[in-house]
């Protein structure tokens, strides 16, 4: 049991020295102690995903109670740390991903005066993190939201002295509260109907809650009386509402990309292992309520659809290198719920487990990039970059291969995305959703787009002539091996995850592998029924791959004055695609300006006009107005003085003959 809470809680311990006596133990010191821990827990991790994944089957998730937690009224929630095969993926995950991050940092961050401060920023998103994926409750989980979401806040801003950083952390801030008010909605509807928050209470009385009569009242929910079956679907897409702003899927997207304004490693951290992927945790975690509600399902599959559309159309245009892989991630997030939606749990969490490693290595390939050419991130500014550095450029080949889903088609030969993505897409198609073909259909394209941006992206970065300035060319190196082993690392799990795992992920072993991890319904036979696709569905992502590169070099290799001339032919649709839909300047007129002029309106006219005025300065005006009258009696003159006796003495005279005479 020391196994698990170690794997935990060596990440906050991290945290806490480098946080609480970085200045103290220096910043070597804060580095090793904090990387140190994270090995020895990314190493934990992999012997638990062995041991409880790959291992004999066993009863149930193990239980490992921290603590006596919440106790009150109809809560009774312990902290307590929940094992089953869904978990030990997520901390393998985390924990190698994170490592590598903690690793690679060393060298990016070599410079920074404030490095103990990000190390232990870095510690506490995993602690967060892990806490969020072993939650055996509701309120174990939001915990580890909750954190997640301040960690990230405090990465993003992390150069705060930096405009541009500062805003885009509380963009990032603001829009998962968003998502979070729905998932803590979502959190209190499961307890009215359940009692409880505890999961294998929730687990057990799904079914039989969701076949309880139709006509009985089960949920009052903003003014609607929900039965038992419209209960479940009205909480499930409140949990998809969480699942929403911290996935940055459609809608809720828009704090993504501005949240490449932190450290490079940062954007590796957020976006291929920690707070990306909770969304998509949170769903297939929640699989036994999902797997009862098809209408909530299909809200996720078509979130998740255009998500990877409107994403991938987007990264077309994008000129800064981050923002390109930025947009990248959102789209595969948007994979992973479509998966989610048509019932293939397994190749949604698949699709996680490889995007990890390719996602980390493009981002870490990137931030090579950006440290060679001196902080340059415009890839317009590039170019020719691939004889300077050569290894960087080979490691963001193998990324490139990876997410575009290069592979043979009908053999077992191929990068990690062809194994996860192919999986995605035929789960699509093969699925009854009424969403099914429109889902389908939204993947293609968008792996279509994603092998055109992706390869654009290697093109205007390593190939043509050098756009940067001599003194920058001049000064183009490799980076050192403390950043370089990281990106290695990844690249095996970029080339051999999805081969080596795919029968236990989604293959023969899925059964054995999972051990009732993921909640299936007995009808639920999407795995099977991806076995007997049509070929040209097979064929279609790697259609849409090939099609995608040969577009790209054509127009950055062949022809490179064609995107120009196509940018100028239709300048409505780049402009469209290059402002990212309008969803930032629509949100400002709508939400941001209109809250500024309330709040103006409730400054000026009710605290300043009616508060202030007729309030707490209005009596203190009174008063002051009172105090000058009185002043007034106070002159200086001796002769006013003696006057104003004699009339008192007058007065007091009178007063005394009238009281007598009566």
């Amino acid at each position: 049991m020391f196994l698990y809470k170690a794997i935990v809680f060596l990440p906050l311990i991290g945290f806490l020295i480098a946080g609480l006596f970085g200045r103290a133990i220096g910043a070597k010191a804060s580095e090793y102690v904090t990387t140190g821990l994270m090995i020895v827990s990314a190493i934990l991790s992999w012997i638990v995903f062995f041991t409880v994944a790959l291992g004999a089957p066993h009863e149930g998730p193990i239980k490992v109670e921290v603590l006596r937690w919440i106790q009150s009224g109809g809560i009774d929630a312990s902290w307590s740390l929940r094992i089953d095969t869904l978990t030990s993926v997520m901390l393998i995950v985390v924990n190698t991903v994170s490592t590598l991050v903690h690793v690679y940092s060393i060298g990016y961050m070599h410079h920074d005066p404030h490095r103990p401060r990000f190390f232990a920023y870095l510690s506490l998103f995993t602690f967060a993190m892990l806490m969020l994926v072993t939650s055996d409750n509701l309120a174990q989980m939001f915990f580890g939201w909750e954190g997640v979401g301040l960690a990230s806040y405090l990465l993003i801003g992390f150069w705060f002295k930096k405009p541009s950083a500062s805003a885009a952390a509380i963009k990032a801030f603001v829009v998962n509260r968003v998502g979070d008010f729905g998932f803590v909605l979502g959190i209190a509807g499961i307890f009215v109907l359940f009692g409880s928050i505890n999961f294998d209470v929730i687990f057990g009385n799904a079914q039989s809650f969701a076949s309880a009569p139709a006509g009985d009242i089960a949920l009052n929910l903003f003014g609607m009386k929900l039965n038992h079956s419209q209960a479940l679907t009205g909480i499930c897409l409140l949990l998809f509402m969480g699942a929403m702003g911290k996935s940055a899927q459609f809608l809720l997207h828009t704090w993504l990309p501005d949240a490449m304004e932190g450290p490079t490693p940062v954007s590796a951290l957020i976006h291929a292992a920690t707070m990306v992927t909770a969304g998509v945790f949170l769903v297939a975690r929640m699989s036994p309520l999902f797997e009862l509600s098809p209408d909530a399902l299909m809200f996720v599959t078509a979130i998740g659809a255009i998500t990877a559309f409107f994403a991938a159309t987007v990264g077309l245009v994008q000129n800064d290198i981050k923002r390109v892989i930025a947009y990248s991630t959102c789209s595969q997030l948007g994979y992973m719920f479509v998966a989610l939606g048509v019932g293939a749990y397994g190749p949604a969490i698949f699709h996680l487990f490889t995007h990890a490693f390719f996602k980390a290595l493009l981002f870490l390939c990137a931030g090579s990039v950006i440290h060679a050419v001196g902080d340059e991130q415009d890839m317009r500014r590039m170019g020719g970059l691939r004889h300077h550095i050569k290894l960087t450029y080979w490691m963001m080949i193998i990324g490139t291969l990876a997410i575009t889903g290069v592979g043979v088609p009908f053999t077992p030969i191929g990068f990690a995305g062809f194994f996860s993505k192919d999986a995605i897409i035929e789960a699509s198609y093969a699925s009854h959703s009424p969403v099914a073909g429109f889902a389908f259909t939204l993947l293609v394209i968008a792996a279509l787009f994603t092998s055109f941006y992706s390869w654009r992206l290697i093109f205007m970065t390593f190939y043509g002539k050098p756009r940067a300035s001599h003194e920058v060319m001049h000064h183009v190196h490799e980076s050192p091996n403390v950043m370089l082993i990281p990106l290695y690392l990844l690249a095996l799990g970029a080339v051999f995850a999805g081969v080596v795992f795919h029968s236990e992920f989604i293959g023969e072993n899925f059964e054995g592998f999972w051990k009732g991890a993921l909640f299936l319904l007995p009808d639920n036979k999407i795995l099977e029924e991806m076995e007997h696709v049509p070929a040209w569905v097979e064929l279609s992502p790697f259609i849409a791959m090939v099609l995608g590169f040969v577009t790209a070099w054509y127009m950055y290799i062949r022809s490179p004055e064609t995107p120009k001339i196509l940018a100028r032919q239709h300048r409505i649709l780049y402009q469209f695609l290059l402002n990212k839909w309008y969803f930032d300047e629509l949100y400002d007129f709508l939400f941001v300006r209109t809250a500024k002029r309330l709040g103006r309106f409730l400054w000026k006219q009710g605290d300043g006009g009616i508060i202030d005025t007729y309030g707490p300065n209005g009596v203190a005006a009174r008063v002051v107005d009172v105090t000058n009258r009185v002043v007034r009696l106070q002159t200086g003159y001796l002769y006013h003085y003696a006057f104003a006796m004699l009339l008192g003495i007058a007065a007091l005279v009178t007063w005394m003959m009238l009281g007598s005479a009566l």
